[in-house]
């Protein structure tokens, strides 16, 4: 394991180094979140800005490919609550279409994308942790241990937590179809 790094002590070769080996981590992981490569590339730039611009008190990284990773989800969701242009679906009735082949009908095509539009939006009006938990598990495909590590928290508050996530937002979808919430 590398020794922690501290950004605002480390010399900007060595800051180029750590861009040029995780930033297609990072990229992946705000790709994921946004579903948009420029909007992808505007969270890379915002990660590795954010990490020239830490603070020098701050505590020096010690697993910096999770905490890059965890930047990268977050600023994509910031992203996303800034734009707010979300209508809700359930998740269970979007699962179909969200597996779907990419051969299927250009209709079913159009429908998915315009689900993943929904999906980001849902998520991005989630509190900020919660909405990071969703993202790792279902944008990540990350194992609710794996989050509970991540976050610093326990597996079954992970389980729990996304569980009732997906509850509600079923239940937004419900209620945007006109049925009872």
């Amino acid at each position: 394991m590398a020794a922690p790094l501290d950004p605002v002590e480390t010399p900007a070769a060595d800051l180029e180094s750590v861009f040029r080996e995780h930033h297609a981590m990072v990229f992946r992981a705000a790709y994921r979140v946004t579903g948009n490569a420029n909007d992808a590339e505007d969270v890379l730039q915002t990660v590795f800005l954010r990490m020239i611009k830490r603070d020098p008190a701050a505590e020096p990284i010690d697993n910096l490919p999770s905490f890059l990773h965890r930047a990268a989800v977050n600023a994509g969701l910031d992203l996303l609550r800034s734009r707010q242009t979300a209508r809700s679906i359930s998740l269970d009735d979007l699962e179909p279409v969200l597996a779907d082949s990419p051969e299927r009908a250009p209709d079913r095509a159009h429908a998915a994308g315009e689900i993943r539009e929904w999906l980001r939006g849902a998520v991005a009006r989630l509190n900020p942790r919660i909405a990071e938990m969703f993202s790792l598990r279902f944008f990540e495909g990350k194992d609710n241990p794996e989050i509970a590590r991540l976050l610093n928290t326990t597996p079954g508050t992970v389980a729990v937590t996304l569980s009732r996530t997906r509850n509600r937002l079923e239940k937004e979808y419900r209620a945007f179809l006109g049925g009872v919430a």
